[in-house]
Protein backbone atom coordinates (compact mmCIF):
# COMPACT_ATOMS: atom_id res chain seq x y z
CA UNK A 1 0.00 0.00 0.00
CA UNK A 2 1.58 3.30 -1.33
CA UNK A 3 2.02 6.24 1.03
CA UNK A 4 1.14 8.16 -2.23
CA UNK A 5 -2.33 6.94 -2.71
CA UNK A 6 -5.83 7.62 -1.69
CA UNK A 7 -6.24 4.07 -0.22
CA UNK A 8 -3.18 4.95 2.37
CA UNK A 9 -4.90 8.19 3.37
CA UNK A 10 -7.76 6.42 4.26
CA UNK A 11 -6.32 3.10 5.96
CA UNK A 12 -4.60 6.23 8.24
CA UNK A 13 -7.62 8.13 8.82
CA UNK A 14 -9.45 5.73 10.18
CA UNK A 15 -6.68 3.95 11.96
CA UNK A 16 -6.53 7.37 13.88
CA UNK A 17 -10.09 8.02 14.30
CA UNK A 18 -10.19 4.29 15.84
CA UNK A 19 -7.32 4.73 18.01
CA UNK A 20 -9.01 8.46 19.76
CA UNK A 21 -12.60 6.42 19.72
CA UNK A 22 -11.51 2.87 21.44
CA UNK A 23 -10.60 2.43 25.27
CA UNK A 24 -7.42 3.80 25.79
CA UNK A 25 -6.40 0.72 27.12
CA UNK A 26 -5.88 -1.08 23.92
CA UNK A 27 -4.88 1.49 21.51
CA UNK A 28 -1.46 -0.35 21.45
CA UNK A 29 -3.47 -3.35 20.46
CA UNK A 30 -5.51 -1.49 17.81
CA UNK A 31 -1.65 -0.45 16.74
CA UNK A 32 -0.55 -3.78 16.16
CA UNK A 33 -3.55 -4.81 14.38
CA UNK A 34 -3.32 -2.22 11.64
CA UNK A 35 0.35 -2.60 11.87
CA UNK A 36 0.10 -6.09 10.43
CA UNK A 37 -2.51 -5.43 7.93
CA UNK A 38 -0.21 -2.57 6.34
CA UNK A 39 2.35 -5.01 5.72
CA UNK A 40 0.02 -8.07 4.65
CA UNK A 41 -1.25 -5.83 2.33
CA UNK A 42 1.87 -6.18 0.50
CA UNK A 43 1.44 -9.96 0.06
CA UNK A 44 0.78 -12.93 3.33
CA UNK A 45 3.51 -15.00 1.75
CA UNK A 46 5.72 -12.18 3.37
CA UNK A 47 4.42 -12.06 6.90
CA UNK A 48 5.97 -15.15 7.88
CA UNK A 49 9.64 -13.87 7.54
CA UNK A 50 8.39 -10.47 10.08
CA UNK A 51 7.07 -13.29 12.28
CA UNK A 52 10.08 -15.35 12.48
CA UNK A 53 12.41 -11.94 13.47
CA UNK A 54 9.80 -10.75 16.22
CA UNK A 55 10.03 -14.23 17.44
CA UNK A 56 13.22 -15.22 17.62
CA UNK A 57 14.32 -11.70 19.51
CA UNK A 58 11.48 -11.99 21.66
CA UNK A 59 12.68 -15.35 22.71
CA UNK A 60 16.06 -14.01 22.64
CA UNK A 61 15.25 -11.52 24.39
CA UNK A 62 13.50 -13.22 27.34
CA UNK A 63 16.07 -16.01 27.52
CA UNK A 64 18.79 -13.40 28.27
CA UNK A 65 16.84 -11.96 31.21
CA UNK A 66 16.05 -15.37 32.79
CA UNK A 67 20.05 -15.70 32.87
CA UNK A 68 20.69 -12.15 33.75
CA UNK A 69 18.77 -13.19 37.10
CA UNK A 70 20.43 -16.58 37.85
CA UNK A 71 22.31 -16.51 41.18
CA UNK A 72 25.37 -18.62 39.40
CA UNK A 73 28.92 -16.75 38.89
CA UNK A 74 29.18 -13.66 36.19
CA UNK A 75 31.37 -15.65 34.12
CA UNK A 76 28.74 -18.62 33.64
CA UNK A 77 26.12 -16.56 32.80
CA UNK A 78 28.24 -14.16 30.18
CA UNK A 79 29.40 -17.49 28.48
CA UNK A 80 25.82 -18.63 28.62
CA UNK A 81 24.33 -14.77 27.52
CA UNK A 82 26.95 -14.80 24.93
CA UNK A 83 25.76 -18.29 23.29
CA UNK A 84 22.25 -16.80 23.40
CA UNK A 85 23.50 -13.66 21.53
CA UNK A 86 25.22 -15.39 18.77
CA UNK A 87 22.73 -18.03 17.83
CA UNK A 88 20.01 -14.63 18.21
CA UNK A 89 21.77 -12.72 15.57
CA UNK A 90 22.78 -16.25 13.48
CA UNK A 91 19.44 -16.67 12.93
CA UNK A 92 17.68 -12.56 12.75
CA UNK A 93 20.99 -12.04 9.87
CA UNK A 94 21.06 -15.29 8.49
CA UNK A 95 17.27 -15.29 7.35
CA UNK A 96 18.33 -11.37 5.87
CA UNK A 97 21.32 -13.03 4.50
CA UNK A 98 19.52 -16.50 2.72
CA UNK A 99 16.87 -13.56 1.24
CA UNK A 100 18.97 -10.70 0.14
CA UNK A 101 22.50 -11.84 -0.31
CA UNK A 102 22.98 -15.84 -0.95
CA UNK A 103 22.12 -15.61 -4.72
CA UNK A 104 24.65 -12.72 -5.55
CA UNK A 105 27.23 -14.88 -3.90
CA UNK A 106 26.01 -18.54 -4.91
CA UNK A 107 24.34 -18.21 -8.23
CA UNK A 108 21.09 -20.03 -9.03
CA UNK A 109 21.53 -22.47 -6.02
CA UNK A 110 19.73 -19.98 -3.88
CA UNK A 111 17.02 -18.76 -6.42
CA UNK A 112 14.27 -17.63 -3.45
CA UNK A 113 15.60 -13.63 -3.71
CA UNK A 114 14.19 -13.72 -7.67
CA UNK A 115 10.47 -14.21 -6.60
CA UNK A 116 10.55 -12.93 -2.78
CA UNK A 117 12.32 -10.12 -1.17
CA UNK A 118 10.30 -9.11 2.01
CA UNK A 119 9.72 -5.36 2.16
CA UNK A 120 11.55 -3.63 4.50
CA UNK A 121 13.47 -6.60 6.07
CA UNK A 122 16.76 -4.93 6.48
CA UNK A 123 15.05 -2.28 8.76
CA UNK A 124 13.46 -4.50 10.85
CA UNK A 125 16.23 -7.07 10.96
CA UNK A 126 18.50 -4.33 12.48
CA UNK A 127 15.88 -3.10 14.72
CA UNK A 128 15.38 -6.60 16.52
CA UNK A 129 18.94 -7.10 16.55
CA UNK A 130 19.58 -3.92 18.29
CA UNK A 131 16.84 -5.21 20.64
CA UNK A 132 18.71 -8.19 21.31
CA UNK A 133 22.18 -6.67 21.71
CA UNK A 134 21.01 -4.25 24.25
CA UNK A 135 18.66 -6.70 26.52
CA UNK A 136 22.54 -8.53 26.04
CA UNK A 137 24.13 -5.53 27.60
CA UNK A 138 21.53 -5.39 29.91
CA UNK A 139 20.49 -1.70 29.09
CA UNK A 140 16.67 -2.60 30.05
CA UNK A 141 14.67 -5.59 30.66
CA UNK A 142 12.71 -7.64 28.33
CA UNK A 143 9.97 -6.74 27.13
CA UNK A 144 7.81 -9.71 28.65
CA UNK A 145 5.06 -9.65 26.69
CA UNK A 146 4.95 -10.76 23.22
CA UNK A 147 2.14 -9.04 21.55
CA UNK A 148 3.52 -5.81 23.06
CA UNK A 149 6.92 -6.79 21.48
CA UNK A 150 5.62 -7.26 18.27
CA UNK A 151 4.38 -4.08 18.11
CA UNK A 152 8.04 -2.56 18.67
CA UNK A 153 8.88 -4.19 15.47
CA UNK A 154 6.48 -3.97 13.19
CA UNK A 155 4.89 -0.42 13.67
CA UNK A 156 3.18 0.73 10.38
CA UNK A 157 4.43 4.42 9.67
CA UNK A 158 8.13 3.35 9.94
CA UNK A 159 8.36 -0.40 9.21
CA UNK A 160 8.94 -0.69 5.66
CA UNK A 161 11.59 2.59 5.73
CA UNK A 162 12.95 3.40 9.27
CA UNK A 163 13.80 4.82 11.07
CA UNK A 164 15.89 2.14 12.81
CA UNK A 165 14.39 2.42 16.06
CA UNK A 166 15.58 2.08 19.62
CA UNK A 167 13.56 0.11 22.47
CA UNK A 168 14.07 2.00 25.26
CA UNK A 169 13.13 5.35 23.43
CA UNK A 170 10.48 3.95 21.33
CA UNK A 171 8.46 1.62 23.23
CA UNK A 172 6.74 3.17 26.15
CA UNK A 173 5.70 5.72 23.24
CA UNK A 174 4.01 3.11 21.79
CA UNK A 175 2.23 1.20 25.08
CA UNK A 176 1.22 4.49 27.16
CA UNK A 177 -2.16 6.01 26.49
CA UNK A 178 -2.17 8.94 24.22
CA UNK A 179 -5.19 11.69 24.14
CA UNK A 180 -6.05 13.38 20.91
CA UNK A 181 -3.52 16.79 21.04
CA UNK A 182 -4.24 19.04 18.31
CA UNK A 183 -1.08 20.39 18.27
CA UNK A 184 0.26 17.56 17.51
CA UNK A 185 -1.88 16.60 14.65
CA UNK A 186 -1.30 19.95 13.05
CA UNK A 187 2.54 19.44 13.71
CA UNK A 188 2.11 16.01 11.87
CA UNK A 189 -0.42 17.63 8.62
CA UNK A 190 2.91 19.78 8.32
CA UNK A 191 6.02 17.09 8.48
CA UNK A 192 3.94 15.13 5.77
CA UNK A 193 2.56 18.10 3.40
CA UNK A 194 6.50 18.88 3.52
CA UNK A 195 7.26 14.92 2.69
CA UNK A 196 5.33 14.76 -0.07
CA UNK A 197 6.49 18.15 -1.29
CA UNK A 198 10.13 16.29 -1.40
CA UNK A 199 8.48 13.39 -2.73
CA UNK A 200 6.54 14.66 -5.70
CA UNK A 201 7.22 18.05 -6.97
CA UNK A 202 11.45 17.38 -6.17
CA UNK A 203 12.41 13.85 -6.13
CA UNK A 204 9.97 12.51 -8.38
CA UNK A 205 9.91 15.38 -11.18
CA UNK A 206 13.52 15.13 -10.76
CA UNK A 207 13.33 10.99 -11.64
CA UNK A 208 11.86 11.76 -14.69
CA UNK A 209 15.47 12.89 -16.26
CA UNK A 210 17.48 11.01 -14.37
CA UNK A 211 15.80 7.40 -14.98
CA UNK A 212 16.03 8.75 -18.62
CA UNK A 213 19.51 9.63 -18.74
CA UNK A 214 21.48 7.02 -16.60
CA UNK A 215 19.46 3.94 -17.79
CA UNK A 216 22.15 1.28 -18.60
CA UNK A 217 21.18 0.91 -22.07
CA UNK A 218 20.87 4.52 -22.91
CA UNK A 219 23.18 6.81 -21.46
CA UNK A 220 25.79 6.61 -24.71
CA UNK A 221 23.72 8.39 -26.62
CA UNK A 222 23.87 11.33 -23.71
CA UNK A 223 27.16 13.80 -23.47
CA UNK A 224 28.83 13.79 -20.08
CA UNK A 225 27.45 17.12 -19.56
CA UNK A 226 24.07 15.72 -19.36
CA UNK A 227 25.29 12.60 -16.90
CA UNK A 228 26.26 15.19 -14.82
CA UNK A 229 23.45 16.85 -14.36
CA UNK A 230 21.48 13.79 -14.22
CA UNK A 231 23.53 12.89 -11.33
CA UNK A 232 22.89 16.40 -9.39
CA UNK A 233 19.75 15.26 -9.96
CA UNK A 234 19.72 11.94 -8.60
CA UNK A 235 21.68 13.54 -5.93
CA UNK A 236 17.64 15.57 -5.41
CA UNK A 237 15.64 12.94 -5.60
CA UNK A 238 17.61 10.47 -3.49
CA UNK A 239 17.17 13.00 -0.63
CA UNK A 240 13.87 14.31 -1.65
CA UNK A 241 12.44 10.82 -1.78
CA UNK A 242 14.40 9.45 1.86
CA UNK A 243 13.84 12.38 3.96
CA UNK A 244 10.50 13.06 1.85
CA UNK A 245 9.76 9.22 3.20
CA UNK A 246 11.06 10.39 6.64
CA UNK A 247 8.70 13.54 7.21
CA UNK A 248 5.85 11.30 6.09
CA UNK A 249 6.50 8.76 8.23
CA UNK A 250 7.17 11.58 11.37
CA UNK A 251 4.02 13.14 10.49
CA UNK A 252 1.84 10.15 10.69
CA UNK A 253 3.24 8.41 13.94
CA UNK A 254 2.86 12.27 14.87
CA UNK A 255 -0.83 11.75 14.62
CA UNK A 256 -0.94 8.76 17.05
CA UNK A 257 0.72 10.67 19.66
CA UNK A 258 4.31 8.89 18.80
CA UNK A 259 7.97 11.18 18.38
CA UNK A 260 9.91 9.02 16.33
CA UNK A 261 13.80 9.55 16.02
CA UNK A 262 15.07 12.13 13.27
CA UNK A 263 16.67 10.50 10.26
CA UNK A 264 18.12 13.47 8.24
CA UNK A 265 19.47 16.71 9.49
CA UNK A 266 20.17 18.65 6.09
CA UNK A 267 23.41 16.75 4.99
CA UNK A 268 23.71 18.90 2.60
CA UNK A 269 25.29 21.64 5.03
CA UNK A 270 27.37 19.02 5.98
CA UNK A 271 31.19 20.25 6.22
CA UNK A 272 32.66 16.79 5.97
CA UNK A 273 31.93 13.34 5.20
CA UNK A 274 31.77 12.29 8.97
CA UNK A 275 29.50 15.55 8.76
CA UNK A 276 27.76 13.89 6.27
CA UNK A 277 26.97 10.54 7.85
CA UNK A 278 25.84 12.72 11.31
CA UNK A 279 22.84 13.94 9.23
CA UNK A 280 22.03 11.27 6.58
CA UNK A 281 20.16 7.96 7.63
CA UNK A 282 21.15 8.99 11.08
CA UNK A 283 19.42 5.83 12.52
CA UNK A 284 21.54 3.73 10.50
CA UNK A 285 25.00 5.32 11.59
CA UNK A 286 24.19 5.22 15.16
CA UNK A 287 23.11 1.75 14.78
CA UNK A 288 26.82 0.98 13.14
CA UNK A 289 28.28 3.40 15.42
CA UNK A 290 26.95 1.65 18.79
CA UNK A 291 26.59 -1.88 17.35
CA UNK A 292 30.10 -2.43 15.38
CA UNK A 293 31.97 0.82 15.34
CA UNK A 294 32.40 0.80 19.56
CA UNK A 295 32.68 -3.29 19.71
CA UNK A 296 35.69 -3.00 17.33
CA UNK A 297 37.44 -0.07 18.47
CA UNK A 298 37.05 -1.30 22.13
CA UNK A 299 38.22 -4.93 21.49
CA UNK A 300 41.55 -6.38 22.57
CA UNK A 301 42.57 -7.04 19.01
CA UNK A 302 42.12 -3.15 18.27
CA UNK A 303 43.82 -2.46 21.23
CA UNK A 304 47.22 -4.59 20.54
CA UNK A 305 46.44 -2.88 17.12
CA UNK A 306 46.70 0.51 18.78
CA UNK A 307 49.30 0.35 20.98
CA UNK A 308 51.25 -1.04 18.04
CA UNK A 309 50.54 1.83 15.98
CA UNK A 310 51.24 4.62 18.79
CA UNK A 311 54.63 2.56 19.51
CA UNK A 312 55.77 2.36 15.40
CA UNK A 313 53.39 6.02 14.15
CA UNK A 314 53.88 8.20 17.14
CA UNK A 315 50.95 9.31 19.58
CA UNK A 316 48.87 11.09 16.78
CA UNK A 317 49.08 8.91 14.46
CA UNK A 318 48.92 5.82 16.53
CA UNK A 319 45.59 7.09 17.78
CA UNK A 320 44.19 7.81 14.57
CA UNK A 321 44.79 4.21 12.77
CA UNK A 322 42.86 2.03 14.68
CA UNK A 323 40.27 4.50 14.33
CA UNK A 324 39.99 4.53 10.55
CA UNK A 325 40.44 0.47 10.43
CA UNK A 326 37.55 0.31 12.81
CA UNK A 327 35.18 2.96 10.07
CA UNK A 328 36.49 1.33 7.11
CA UNK A 329 34.91 -2.11 8.50
CA UNK A 330 31.99 -0.20 9.41
CA UNK A 331 31.09 1.52 6.41
CA UNK A 332 31.73 -2.33 4.41
CA UNK A 333 29.03 -2.75 6.57
CA UNK A 334 26.98 0.02 4.82
CA UNK A 335 27.57 -0.73 1.82
CA UNK A 336 26.46 -4.26 2.46
CA UNK A 337 23.48 -3.14 3.75
CA UNK A 338 22.25 -1.53 1.01
CA UNK A 339 22.36 -4.55 -1.10
CA UNK A 340 23.64 -7.46 -2.88
CA UNK A 341 26.20 -5.75 -5.50
CA UNK A 342 29.33 -4.81 -5.72
CA UNK A 343 28.22 -1.33 -6.41
CA UNK A 344 27.46 -0.70 -3.12
CA UNK A 345 30.39 -2.70 -1.64
CA UNK A 346 32.58 0.55 -3.26
CA UNK A 347 30.09 2.93 -2.30
CA UNK A 348 30.32 2.08 1.71
CA UNK A 349 34.23 1.81 1.24
CA UNK A 350 34.56 4.66 -0.93
CA UNK A 351 32.97 6.53 2.32
CA UNK A 352 34.97 4.33 4.76
CA UNK A 353 38.33 5.70 2.96
CA UNK A 354 37.29 9.28 2.87
CA UNK A 355 36.22 9.25 6.48
CA UNK A 356 39.53 7.32 7.61
CA UNK A 357 41.31 9.85 5.70
CA UNK A 358 39.77 12.75 7.14
CA UNK A 359 40.03 11.00 10.73
CA UNK A 360 43.93 11.34 9.73
CA UNK A 361 44.45 14.09 8.63
CA UNK A 362 41.83 16.20 10.96
CA UNK A 363 44.95 17.80 12.74
CA UNK A 364 46.25 19.60 9.76
CA UNK A 365 42.57 20.65 8.43
CA UNK A 366 40.78 21.43 11.30
CA UNK A 367 41.69 25.39 11.38
CA UNK A 368 41.34 25.70 7.59
CA UNK A 369 37.39 24.02 7.72
CA UNK A 370 36.66 26.15 10.68
CA UNK A 371 38.06 29.07 8.70
CA UNK A 372 36.32 28.13 5.24
CA UNK A 373 33.28 26.43 5.94
CA UNK A 374 31.44 27.16 2.83
CA UNK A 375 34.73 25.56 0.90
CA UNK A 376 34.57 22.98 3.40
CA UNK A 377 30.80 22.27 2.77
CA UNK A 378 31.45 22.49 -1.21
CA UNK A 379 34.47 20.26 -1.47
CA UNK A 380 32.12 17.79 0.90
CA UNK A 381 29.11 18.05 -1.46
CA UNK A 382 31.11 16.91 -4.85
CA UNK A 383 32.81 13.88 -3.17
CA UNK A 384 29.59 12.98 -2.06
CA UNK A 385 28.19 13.60 -5.82
CA UNK A 386 31.06 10.90 -6.71
CA UNK A 387 29.47 8.39 -4.51
CA UNK A 388 25.89 8.48 -5.99
CA UNK A 389 27.49 7.38 -9.46
CA UNK A 390 28.45 3.61 -7.77
CA UNK A 391 24.93 4.40 -5.85
CA UNK A 392 22.40 4.84 -8.95
CA UNK A 393 24.51 2.94 -11.51
CA UNK A 394 23.15 -0.65 -12.07
CA UNK A 395 26.26 -2.42 -11.29
CA UNK A 396 30.17 -1.66 -11.02
CA UNK A 397 31.05 -1.29 -15.09
CA UNK A 398 28.09 1.09 -15.14
CA UNK A 399 29.30 3.66 -12.75
CA UNK A 400 32.77 3.85 -13.86
CA UNK A 401 31.65 3.90 -17.77
CA UNK A 402 29.55 6.97 -16.38
CA UNK A 403 32.31 8.71 -14.58
CA UNK A 404 34.49 7.96 -17.54
CA UNK A 405 31.76 9.87 -20.15
CA UNK A 406 30.97 12.77 -17.51
CA UNK A 407 35.11 13.30 -17.83
CA UNK A 408 35.91 12.43 -21.72
CA UNK A 409 32.51 13.69 -23.35
CA UNK A 410 31.87 16.55 -20.99
CA UNK A 411 30.88 20.17 -23.24
CA UNK A 412 31.06 23.67 -21.48
CA UNK A 413 28.10 24.72 -24.26
CA UNK A 414 25.80 22.03 -23.18
CA UNK A 415 24.53 23.73 -20.56
CA UNK A 416 22.80 26.55 -22.91
CA UNK A 417 22.86 24.96 -26.18
CA UNK A 418 19.36 23.23 -25.73
CA UNK A 419 21.28 20.18 -25.07
CA UNK A 420 19.81 19.39 -21.58
CA UNK A 421 16.02 19.21 -22.91
CA UNK A 422 16.94 16.35 -24.07
CA UNK A 423 15.26 14.95 -27.26
CA UNK A 424 12.19 13.27 -29.12
CA UNK A 425 9.23 11.74 -26.43
CA UNK A 426 11.21 12.21 -23.85
CA UNK A 427 12.21 15.81 -24.33
CA UNK A 428 12.01 17.86 -21.31
CA UNK A 429 11.21 22.03 -20.99
CA UNK A 430 11.80 25.27 -19.37
CA UNK A 431 9.06 24.76 -17.35
CA UNK A 432 10.14 21.23 -15.69
CA UNK A 433 13.76 23.32 -14.65
CA UNK A 434 11.75 25.97 -13.62
CA UNK A 435 9.45 23.80 -10.90
CA UNK A 436 13.02 21.82 -10.00
CA UNK A 437 14.87 25.13 -9.05
CA UNK A 438 12.18 26.83 -7.85
CA UNK A 439 11.50 23.86 -5.48
CA UNK A 440 15.45 23.89 -4.68
CA UNK A 441 14.95 27.43 -3.71
CA UNK A 442 12.46 26.23 -1.15
CA UNK A 443 14.33 23.79 -0.18
CA UNK A 444 17.37 25.72 0.68
CA UNK A 445 15.38 28.30 2.19
CA UNK A 446 13.87 26.15 4.55
CA UNK A 447 16.91 24.31 5.42
CA UNK A 448 19.15 27.15 6.31
CA UNK A 449 16.68 29.12 8.31
CA UNK A 450 16.14 25.26 10.24
CA UNK A 451 20.00 24.92 10.06
CA UNK A 452 20.25 28.23 12.04
CA UNK A 453 17.87 27.27 14.76
CA UNK A 454 14.42 28.56 13.77
CA UNK A 455 11.83 26.02 14.23
CA UNK A 456 9.47 26.81 11.64
CA UNK A 457 6.78 24.16 12.07
CA UNK A 458 6.08 26.02 15.83
CA UNK A 459 6.80 29.20 13.65
CA UNK A 460 4.01 28.68 11.41
CA UNK A 461 1.86 27.26 14.25
CA UNK A 462 1.97 30.75 16.03
CA UNK A 463 0.24 31.82 12.51
CA UNK A 464 -3.46 32.90 12.82
CA UNK A 465 -5.68 30.07 11.76
CA UNK A 466 -6.59 31.97 8.12
CA UNK A 467 -2.69 32.17 7.49
CA UNK A 468 -2.03 28.45 8.48
CA UNK A 469 -4.95 27.25 6.18
CA UNK A 470 -4.10 29.08 3.47
CA UNK A 471 -0.37 28.09 3.38
CA UNK A 472 -1.80 24.10 3.44
CA UNK A 473 -4.12 24.48 0.75
CA UNK A 474 -1.47 26.02 -1.84
CA UNK A 475 0.50 23.19 -0.94
CA UNK A 476 -2.15 20.53 -1.18
CA UNK A 477 -2.47 22.31 -4.42
CA UNK A 478 0.67 22.20 -5.54
CA UNK A 479 1.17 18.89 -4.91
CA UNK A 480 -0.86 17.40 -7.69
CA UNK A 481 -0.27 20.55 -9.55
CA UNK A 482 3.78 20.60 -10.09
CA UNK A 483 4.75 17.32 -9.13
CA UNK A 484 5.12 14.10 -10.37
CA UNK A 485 3.88 10.23 -9.52
CA UNK A 486 7.35 8.12 -11.21
CA UNK A 487 6.88 4.66 -11.40
CA UNK A 488 8.72 3.95 -7.82
CA UNK A 489 6.55 6.44 -6.19
CA UNK A 490 4.32 3.31 -5.12
CA UNK A 491 7.25 2.50 -2.97
CA UNK A 492 10.16 4.99 -1.86
CA UNK A 493 13.55 3.87 -3.05
CA UNK A 494 14.57 3.10 0.58
CA UNK A 495 11.50 0.82 1.27
CA UNK A 496 14.11 -1.95 -1.10
CA UNK A 497 15.83 -2.14 1.58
Amino acid sequence: MSFVSLKFVLFVLVAVVGYYNIPKRGQWVWLLLFSYAYYASAGFKIVPFLLFSTMVSYAAGILLGQVNNLPTELEHRQKRKRFILIVALLLQFGMLFALKYAHWIFGNLFSLRQWLLPLGISFYTFQSAGYIIDVYWEKFAPEKSFLRYALFVSFFPQLLQGPIGRFNRLAQQLYEEHTLNWTQIEQGIQRILWGFFKKMILADNAARFVDEVLWWNNYQKYSGTVILVAILGYSLQLYGDFSGGMDIVKGIALFFGIDLDENFKRPYFASSIADFWHRWHITLGTWMKDYVFYPISLSKPMNRFGKFSRNTFGKQLGRALPIAVANLVVFFLVGVWHGANMKFIVYGLYHGLLIALEGLLLPYTRAWDNKWRNLATLRTFLLIQISWYFDRADHLDHAFALMQKTVTDFHITDFWNGTLFLNGANRIGPWFYGILLVGCLILYLVSYYQEKGMQLGEWLCAKPVAVRFMVYLILLYALPALGTLSSSSGGFIYAQF
